[in-house]
């Protein structure tokens, strides 16, 4: 059956989002098809938006609403303790298990089958804030996968030599194993994650 061109085209664009299959694709579309013109043109809106007021903190690379995000603003929070996860999926997620200090999202993880090398990421801002802050714990919350560990491993290779210069006498820390191995921390329950964040250790 040959679909009209924007019918196929919406439907393409739904199948290049993860997790979604052909047939959810064109059930979704076609969902679409069938609401009133005035939520088509919300959601047209919705999603122009994204890239128009939508942005990443200038400190934490979170997204945000203005050039610094409202947990940077916060002097309410600890400001000697960063959380460095991968996504802001992740921050969100350490949100809800608690955590009251400040963030650094990586905007990912090492992954050499995709192509994603150190310069991909958010790793030299990381060193660069770690060198000039004062902070006296820095947590790695990258995911319990073969990526997040690499990542993990490779950031702190990459900041172990300030630490050990730091007169703040900076502690690094990784996740304790509340997490099962292979899983993300995005869709980690809220006790799972304060578990993981009391049982962290010495990296």
């Amino acid at each position: 059956m040959n679909l009209p061109k924007p019918v196929s085209t919406i439907i393409e664009y739904f199948e290049s989002l993860p997790g979604i299959g052909t047939k959810t694709a064109e059930r979704l579309t076609f969902y679409l098809l069938n609401t009133p013109v005035e939520y088509k043109k919300a959601f047209s809106k919705a999603l122009g938006e994204l890239s128009e007021k939508v942005f990443f903190c200038k400190n934490c690379f979170n997204i945000s609403d203005s050039e610094v995000c409202s947990i940077c603003k916060d002097s309410s929070r600890n400001q000697k303790m960063l959380c460095v996860v991968e996504e802001a999926l992740d921050l969100i997620a350490m949100e809800k298990s608690g955590y009251k200090g400040l963030y650094h999202c990586l905007g990912g993880a090492l992954s050499p089958l995709n192509n994603i090398g150190p310069e991909e990421l958010r790793i030299d801002e990381l060193v660069k804030r770690v060198w000039e802050g004062e902070f006296e714990e820095v947590i790695l919350a990258t995911n319990p996968s073969l990526e997040g560990e690499a990542t993990a491993m490779y950031i702190k290779n990459k900041i172990k030599d300030q630490i050990a210069k730091s007169k703040n006498k900076i502690r690094l820390t990784r996740l304790g194993r509340g997490l099962p191995v292979g899983a993300d921390v995005e869709y980690a329950d809220s006790q799972t994650l304060a578990r993981s964040l009391e049982g962290r250790q010495e990296y």
